[in-house]
């Protein structure tokens, strides 16, 4: 799972990707909101760990513009501002949970867990996609046109499910690369690229002209399943 820390004091921030990437967690970190907030749209992280009080843009405004463009990714408000009236505004904002500075590694951990299974339960779990004729089970990881089967690469599925879990959102070639090989490959965004040709070769009825995996200029990819 991808974290995204965004804390402008760097001693706190240092400590928290230390401390989320010993649990196994991705760790992306911003040191000021509107850094933060480019980071939120452009790398869709699972959840978002937001200091309140930050140069540029408070944690407040932050929030409260994931919410305006339609980012429903869970967010933890960081702060030491502990009066019931900041918590409310920072709910009111539309954040999801609010944790008190100084708090324990344990609290931190155990909200963070709540914040993603809450995420997980509310969103509607698909298991297949229909492109025209062809039909693809992601649980099952087999396709088939009409009555014919049609090979994709474990690879392959995986990007057509995080296509999928994003929801129509654009997803980035680094999201590809961190969710589906991994940190300890290496391989390029040019890879990325060449999968996609791979499925859109399969999928797409005329691939130069794709109808459900879109190009976002700059960004990635995103999936447009109109059945």
């Amino acid at each position: 799972m991808r974290v995204l820390v965004i804390e402008d004091e760097l001693p706190m921030r240092t400590a928290l990707k230390d401390c989320l990437e010993a649990e196994g967690y991705r760790v992306l970190v911003a040191p000021d909101g509107e850094a933060g907030l480019s980071r939120a749209v452009s790398e869709s992280p699972d959840i978002v760990l937001v200091d309140v009080m930050m140069p540029k843009l408070d944690g407040f405004a932050l929030c409260r513009e994931l919410r305006r463009i339609g980012r429903s990714v869970p967010v933890l408000m960081l702060t030491a501002k502990g009066q019931v009236n900041d918590r409310v505004t920072g709910l009111d904002a539309g954040a999801d949970d609010y944790l008190v500075k100084p708090f324990s590694t344990e609290e931190l951990l155990a909200r963070i867990r709540a914040l993603l299974r809450r995420a997980r339960n509310q969103k509607r779990i698909e298991h297949s996609l229909e492109f025209g004729d062809l039909r693809v089970d992601l649980q099952k990881q087999q396709a088939w046109r009409g009555s014919e089967p049609v090979h994709f690469t474990a690879k392959e599925i995986a990007m057509l499910r995080l296509l999928l879990e994003a929801d129509g959102a654009p997803v980035s070639r680094e999201k590809f690369l961190d969710a589906v090989w991994g940190y300890a490959v290496f391989p390029t965004t040019r890879t990325v690229d060449n999968h996609i040709a791979s499925l859109r070769a399969k999928i797409e009825p005329d691939p130069e002209q794709p109808r459900w995996i879109k190009t976002v200029h700059g960004v990635g990819y995103r999936l447009e399943n109109e059945e």
